[in-house]
């Protein structure tokens, strides 16, 4: 049996987690809600009742906060977009991406939901969380290398990376506004939306 030391220890770490889980979950609120630049550490304490002491225990700004949001988003999900990349027709490729990014965007938006506590009203985060940042990155990246590898229309690979990015993060956010949340419409929806707008380009050789 486990000792009173041993006990102690896993209970020190269980909170550490769940206090660690609460600072995230309230800076993805925040940063959504006032947006980045707005934000201030004030603010996330505020929102999840720890004491001002607690939160430097973990992190020493906002900016290592959005950093800890961005780097587990993207680790996360790098794997499941670099799988992707080995897609030979670039249609294929960007259907499977973007029904795997809203795959996840619903995934991580059911789980924080269920970590608010019972009988408090949902709150729809707006604007751009850390996450979608990093996840967008990853999708730019794999967009370009994909082009670049002659599995895609022969434009401007800039532009097209922004307007793939703009109609996913646009049709993303929407997604999740409406109940139940239905990621097979959506993905749909925006890859209707892409690749058709990317197939019209002038000498486009898909």
């Amino acid at each position: 049996m486990p000792d009173d030391a041993s006990i102690s220890v896993g209970k020190r770490e269980q909170t550490k987690v769940q206090n660690r889980l609460a600072i995230l979950d309230a800076a993805r609120e925040v940063f959504g809600e006032l947006g980045y630049e707005t934000a201030t550490v004030r603010d996330i304490i505020r929102r999840t009742g720890l004491a001002a002491g607690t939160f430097y225990n973990y992190y020493r700004s906002k900016e290592e906060v959005f950093a800890a949001l961005a780097d587990d988003g993207a680790r996360r999900f790098a794997p499941i977009l670099k799988a992707l990349r080995s897609k030979g027709n670039f249609d294929t490729f960007v259907r499977e991406a973007i029904v795997a990014y809203f795959e996840f965007m619903a995934d991580e938006h059911i789980t924080w939901a269920a970590r608010r506590p019972a009988g408090e009203p949902h709150i729809h985060v707006q604007g751009e969380t850390p996450e979608m940042a990093a996840v967008f990155a990853e999708v730019k990246d794999a967009i370009e290398d994909a082009i670049q590898r002659g599995h895609g229309p022969a434009s401007d690979s800039e532009y097209m990376a922004a307007a793939c990015i703009a109609v996913a993060r646009e049709v993303g956010d929407k997604m999740l506004m409406r109940r139940p949340i239905d990621t097979a419409a959506a993905a749909d929806f925006a890859v209707d939306m892409i690749l058709n707008g990317l197939n019209g380009l002038r000498g486009a050789e898909v």
